[in-house]
């Protein structure tokens, strides 16, 4: 994590930037010691206004944060609290979206494919089944296991919907569709 200072209208003393500087590192707990954040925070003294910004950036995610109060310790303070709510709530959305995505339903239409084109014939089942996200290798074992001709699953690799099908001359091919 990179954190920056900048300082306008007056000169920090060595205690506020060391204080300021812990306080921002612990930001840091929610995404680990090898995130590639960026924060920029900005301290400004204005007569009796003490201003703190704070921008933090990287892995998807920007969030901004301004506090102002008469003593420039607590404006850190409050703007410190104020973007790890944000942070938590971002988290929590991504956790939401992960979880909503891997409790989905995917619709398989089995088609009856040796019937003559101009002739309608009804779709002799359908199949619903909920898929957790798959690597291909393990997309391969179940395949073997439920001795089906095809499997159609979520890969976990690149988050879309594929399908591994065996072929005639005893080998498998995946089909990957991106939309």
């Amino acid at each position: 994590m990179n954190i920056s200072f900048a300082f306008k209208n007056f000169e920090a003393s060595e205690h506020l930037k060391k204080y300021a500087r812990r306080r921002m590192e612990k930001l840091g707990r929610f995404f680990g010691k090898a995130s590639g954040l960026e924060v920029a925070v900005v301290l400004t003294v204005d007569k009796f206004r003490h201003r703190c910004e704070v921008t933090v950036t990287g892995e998807g995610l920007h969030i901004n944060a301004t506090e102002q109060t008469t003593d420039m310790y607590a404006a850190i303070d409050l703007v410190t609290d104020k973007v790890e709510s944000q942070i938590k709530r971002q988290v929590a959305r991504v956790k939401a979206q992960r979880r909503h995505a891997r409790n989905t339903d995917v619709d398989v239409f089995t088609y009856n494919l040796d019937a003559e084109a101009d002739v309608q014939q009804p779709v002799d089942g359908t199949d619903r089944l909920a898929t957790k996200p798959l690597h291909l290798d393990e997309a391969l074992m179940q395949l073997d296991s439920i001795g089906s001709e095809f499997l159609v699953f979520f890969n976990a690799e690149n988050n879309r919907i594929n399908v591994v099908y065996r072929t005639k001359v005893n080998g498998y091919a995946l089909i990957d569709p991106v939309l």
